[in-house]
């Protein structure tokens, strides 16, 4: 009984440490604090591109290191997050790299509830936020489709697929009205159920190595069709 209940303190005593550690830097600002005073002002010529993302823009460049490499592509995904952790990150992972382009895929950990409920409303606004956040600093945005989703594996029964569907639409409108680029990674991808495509994904939410190469040519246009546009000045 002693040894049961000396058990459970000790993990008790665990998880508060653990919560207290999660809640002092909520939106992981310490991630890549070291990084980014490394990498320093992008040469004068230089295309520099800041990826901003989830563990669909972490795993892009672990599970296909070689679409980064020789590249101004700087990845700055991390994942489980949802979008208002991205936004208190933005400046200091996108707009402090002085990119001239930042691609934001983001959105799907959000209506998983990864960080408590949220509406497609709130999920646009941080969006809308981050996207004037980057042209107020002269920055082109690429807003990119939420993937894909039948169901999550870690949080069953929320039927994600028609809230996709629907907030890609208001990302969407919102890119073509303000002066982003919207890449559409969902068209491609999804299956009839709007679900990601089997053979793209093992769990149906992460894409594969041949999930990334559908999304490779595609955000590769996306950016060079975002470096056309006139920034705004600062």
């Amino acid at each position: 009984m002693k040894n049961r209940i000396f058990t459970l303190l000790m993990i008790s005593i665990a998880m508060l440490f653990g919560f207290n550690a999660y809640a002092q830097d909520w939106a992981n600002l310490n991630r890549f604090k070291e990084d980014n005073a490394k990498i320093g002002m992008p040469n004068r010529n230089e295309n520099r591109v800041v990826f901003m993302g989830n563990s669909i823009t972490q795993g892009w460049i672990e599970k296909v290191p070689g679409f980064f490499e020789g590249k101004a592509y700087v990845n700055r995904g991390i994942s489980g997050q949802t979008t208002p952790q991205m936004l208190l990150r933005f400046r200091q992972d996108v707009v402090h790299l002085n990119p001239k382009v930042v691609v934001i895929l983001a959105g799907t950990n959000d209506i998983a509830g990864n960080t408590g409920p949220s509406s497609l409303e709130m999920i646009e606004d941080n969006i809308r936020s981050m996207t004037e956040l980057a042209q107020a600093h002269g920055i082109r945005v690429v807003l990119c489709s939420v993937l894909p989703v039948f169901d999550y594996p870690w949080r069953s029964g929320l039927e994600p697929a028609p809230k996709i569907v629907e907030l890609n639409k208001r990302i969407k409108n919102y890119a073509d009205k303000n002066g982003a680029v919207y890449c559409d990674f969902f068209t491609p991808m999804a299956d009839e159920r709007d679900g990601l495509k089997a053979e793209l994904s093992r769990d149906g939410v992460h894409p594969n190595e041949a999930g990334y190469a559908i999304m490779n040519p595609l955000v590769e246009k996306a950016i060079a069709r975002a470096l056309r546009i006139k920034p705004k000045k600062r």
